[in-house]
Formats: C-alpha cells, structure tokens, sequence
C-alpha cells in the first residue's frame, strides 16, 4: 500500500478504484495515508471518489453483462433465488447503491444492481454520492483529530 501513497494522487485514484472493484481493498487506509502525508483534503476527496466510482461502474457493467444461466451453472444459483432477490433488489436498489462502499457486501450489491438492469443513471449517481459522502467523512476526522 506504501507504494501506491507514493505515488501521489495517482495512486490514490488506481487504489480507490481497485477498492470500488469486487477485489479485496482498503481505500480508506489510502485516503488516510494521502491526508496524513498533507495531500490537499479536497483533491483527495475527488480522486478518492471518482477512483471508487470508477470501480463499482466495473461491478455494475460485469453484472449488467451477466448471464442467468451463467450464474445457475458456474455459481450453482436457482433460477428461483434469482427471482426472489430481484424483489429485495427492485426494493433496497438505491439504499444498495449508496452503501455501495462497504467491504465486499458493497461490491456484491452493485453487480446485482447491474445483473438486474437496476435504474443505471440513478443507481450510479446514488453510488457517487455515497462514495463522496464516504471519503468525506475521513476529512472531517481529520479536521477534528489532527
């Protein structure tokens, strides 16, 4: 992690995306690291926030692209299941897109918002607000603790 917090803004944006992608990463350890090193609280805001953003718009396009009968056969997942979580999905969509950030179950989410064709301009947008109001967050702490 050290080597991408060297690599300035940039790495924070490759780290944040990676973060906003199903791949197991902390961007708040990156957000906190750039803070702490002096990097410009805003511009670590935006390049943290588009770089996730970018991310979880790779989930959603994989399950956009997603197929039924890919999932019933390499994921082992009953047309039935699928059918029963579209309802939990239609219901919670934008609240799913707005805690899309959370570790792993954040990721999952997303591909399901896409995978189920979920309102794509708003449920990116909510997600956008939530990754900003996310990265926000460790600048206010900051500003309190430091």
């Amino acid at each position: 992690m050290e080597w991408l917090i060297d690599l300035g803004y940039f790495g924070l944006f490759i780290g944040t995306f990676l973060a906003g992608t199903i791949l197991p990463f902390s961007s708040d350890i990156l957000m906190v690291g750039m803070l702490a090193a002096g990097g410009n609280p805003w511009l670590c805001l935006l390049v943290a926030t588009i770089g996730n953003w970018a991310g979880t718009i790779v989930n959603y396009v994989l399950g956009w692209i997603a197929k039924w009968d890919w999932l019933e056969k390499w994921c082992k997942v009953k047309e039935e299941t699928l059918v029963k979580q579209q309802k939990n999905i239609n219901r919670f969509g934008l609240w799913i897109a707005f805690f899309s950030w959370l570790p792993v179950v954040g990721a999952v989410g997303v591909i399901a918002l896409g995978f189920y064709k979920i309102r794509p301009v708003w449920a990116n947008i909510v997600t956008l607000i939530g990754c900003a109001v996310r990265f926000f967050f460790w600048i206010f702490l900051q500003d309190i603790f430091f």
